[in-house]
C-alpha cells in the first residue's frame, strides 16, 4: 500500500503514527485524560499545557530515546533499559507492566461503556471482540501491527479534524466565547509535565518500528515528528470539547458526551467505532512489548517464542487488565496515572537526559575513533 511502505515513511512517520496509535486510546481517545490533565486548569491553561509541556517533552524524550535505540541496537524495551540503567532495568518493567495493567482497565472500561450504552451489546461481548482482535494482531506480529497502525492513523485524523470541524460550525459562538475568557488556573504546567511522562510509558511498544531508522538525524527528526504526530489530534479534541467547559469536567467518556450534543448519530456511531479500533491497537501495542522483551530473552539462550504463545500471552494480560476496570475509568485516570508519572521520572527520564545522552556521546565518539585512520 502506497506511501506507507517507503523507507523515508518508515523512517520518518512509522513511529509517530505507531505512538499515536498506542498512545491515543489510554491517552485521549475517551477525552477523559484531556479533561483531567489540561482543561480542568482552563481553556488557555490547557492549552499552554499541552502545546509548550507535554509536546515539547514528547519531541525531546522520543527525539532522544530513537537515537539511543539506533545507537545501542535496542529495540525492545529489556535491551533498552539494560543500556540505559543496568542491573536496574527491572524497575522499569515493574513500572511497565503497572502502565499496562491501568491502560487496559481504562481500554475495557471504556470498550465495556461504549458498547453498553450506545449500541446495546454486553460487556462481556464487547471484551470478547476485544481479545480476538487483539490476540489476532499480537499472532501475525509486527509486518500486521505496522500496516494496522499506519492505516489506522488516516482514519484517526479524519475523524478528529471532521470533530473540530463539526463543533466549531454547531457551537462555534460557545467555543470563542470560552476561549476568549483567557481562564488559566494555577497547576497547569504540572498537569502536562504528569501527562507527558505517563504517556511515555507507551514508548516500549514503539520500539520495534525503529528498525528502520539509520542515522542520527532520521532518529531526531523522527522523535520530534512522532510528538507532533501524537498530540496534534488531541489539540483538535482539546479545542473542541471547551465547547462545553466547564460542564464537560465530571463527564465519564467527554468524547461520547461531546458528540452526543452535536447531534449526529452517524458521526457518534463513526467515532465510536474509531475509538474502539484504537482501543485494540493500545491493547496490541502494550502486549506486542512484552512478547518482544520475551523474546528477546529467548534469544540469548538460542530460543524463539511460539507464534502460538503471543494471542495466549494476550489473553492472559488482557483477563488480567480488564478486571481492575471496576474501579472506574475517571478513578484510574485521576489516581493511577498521576502516581505513575512520577516513577517514569525517576526511572525513565532523568537516566535518559543524563546517562542516556552520555552514552550516545561516547558511543559516537568510540565509532568515530575506529573509522578514524
Amino acid at each position: 500500500m502506497f506511501v506507507a511502505n517507503t523507507p523515508f515513511f518508515k523512517k520518518y512517520f512509522l513511529p509517530g503514527f505507531v505512538f499515536l496509535g498506542v498512545v491515543i486510546a489510554g491517552g485521549y481517545g475517551t477525552g477523559r485524560e484531556l479533561v483531567e490533565y489540561f482543561l480542568r486548569f482552563g481553556t488557555l491553561g490547557g492549552i499552554l499545557g499541552m502545546l509548550l509541556i507535554t509536546t515539547g517533552m514528547w519531541a525531546l524524550m522520543q527525539a532522544v530515546t530513537f537515537e539511543f535505540s539506533r545507537i545501542f541496537k535496542a529495540y525492545d524495551y529489556r535491551t533498552f533499559f539494560m543500556c540505559l540503567i543496568g542491573k536496574f532495568w527491572y524497575i522499569f518493567e515493574i513500572l511497565y507492566f503497572i502502565a499496562l495493567l491501568l491502560v487496559l482497565a481504562v481500554v475495557g472500561s471504556a470498550a465495556g461503556a461504549l458498547l453498553r450504552d450506545n449500541f446495546g451489546i454486553p460487556y462481556l461481548v464487547g471484551v470478547i471482540i476485544m481479545l480476538g482482535a487483539i490476540g489476532f494482531l499480537t499472532f501475525e506480529g509486527s509486518g500486521l501491527i505496522e500496516k494496522f497502525f499506519s492505516g489506522w492513523a488516516v482514519m484517526l485524523y479524519l475523524v478528529y479534524i471532521a470533530f473540530l470541524v463539526i463543533s466549531v460550525i454547531k457551537f462555534g459562538p460557545q467555543i470563542q466565547a470560552n476561549l476568549s475568557t483567557a481562564s488559566i488556573k494555577p497547576g497547569w504546567v504540572l498537569g502536562g509535565f504528569k501527562y507527558a511522562l505517563y504517556s511515555m510509558t507507551v514508548v516500549p511498544a514503539v520500539l520495534f518500528s525503529i528498525r528502520h531508522i539509520e542515522t542520527r538525524k532520521e532518529a531526531i527528526l523522527s522523535g520530534i515528528i512522532s510528538g507532533i504526530i501524537g498530540i496534534f489530534p488531541a489539540f483538535l479534541f482539546l479545542i473542541a470539547i471547551t465547547a462545553f467547559y466547564p460542564e464537560i469536567l465530571t463527564e465519564e467518556i467527554p468524547a461520547v458526551f461531546a458528540i452526543s450534543k452535536m447531534g449526529y448519530f452517524a458521526f457518534l456511531v463513526i467515532y465510536q467505532v474509531v475509538l474502539l479500533g484504537t482501543l485494540i491497537q493500545t491493547g496490541t501495542g502494550f502486549i506486542h512489548a512484552v512478547n518482544e522483551r520475551i523474546q528477546s530473552s529467548l534469544q540469548v539462550k538460542g530460543k524463539d517464542l511460539p507464534r502460538w504463545m503471543r494471542p495466549i500471552i494476550a489473553v492472559v494480560l488482557l483477563s488480567i487488565g480488564f478486571s481492575l476496570a471496576t474501579f472506574g475509568i475517571i478513578a484510574l485516570i485521576a489516581k493511577g496515572y498521576g502516581s505513575l508519572s512520577w516513577g517514569v521520572f525517576i526511572v525513565y527520564f532523568i537516566p535518559l537526559m543524563t546517562v542516556g545522552v552520555y552514552k550516545i556521546a561516547k558511543k559516537a565518539q568510540n565509532l568515530r575513533a575506529k573509522t578514524s585512520p
